[in-house]
């Protein structure tokens, strides 16, 4: 636990903790995803238009509730405004879909590739996308405000 809090210290103060966390949960969501497309694609025998579709909608719930919670910690008053970061997180997400399908179409019929290179290129500029509209136009960044009181010294 020492070494986590080290290296979270460390990331914090070069302001790189928010980037590793979400890479990491990044890379989370990639894996439900790529498990869910193979689950589909090779267990189940769906074609792969499909099969990308149900892991998109497997990896994008898995992916807001760990960036909400955990990375970017963004805080909900009321149900209205949940509601309304899980609408402005669902078309960023069907934006990024959209690249995603354009690519896997890229390498899987044009260019020829396996599925699981295709899925894993995509992977890559989805979530490089992901964090850029995630940062920008999602999650509201918390700010704690701390009473001046409890802050000035005695005078």
């Amino acid at each position: 636990m020492k070494f986590y809090q080290l290296f979270r210290d460390y990331l914090e103060e070069k302001r790189l903790w928010e980037v590793f966390i979400y890479l990491f949960f990044g890379g989370l969501t990639t894996v439900v995803n790529i498990v869910t497309f193979t689950l589909c694609y090779q267990i189940f025998h769906l074609n792969w238009p499909i099969s990308n579709a149900i892991s998109w909608v497997f990896s994008v719930l898995f992916a807001f509730v760990t960036n909400k919670v955990w990375v970017f910690q963004s805080k909900s008053e009321n149900f209205m405004e949940l509601f309304w970061e899980f609408s402005k997180f669902i078309i960023a997400r069907v934006i990024s879909f959209g690249m995603d399908m354009a690519t896997m179409f890229l390498f899987i019929d044009i260019l020829h590739t396996g599925n699981l290179v295709a899925k894993l290129i995509t992977q890559v500029i989805v979530v490089i996308a992901n964090y850029v509209f995630s940062k920008l136009f999602i999650f509201k960044k918390v700010e704690i405000i701390e009473d001046e009181k409890t802050n000035s010294s005695p005078r």
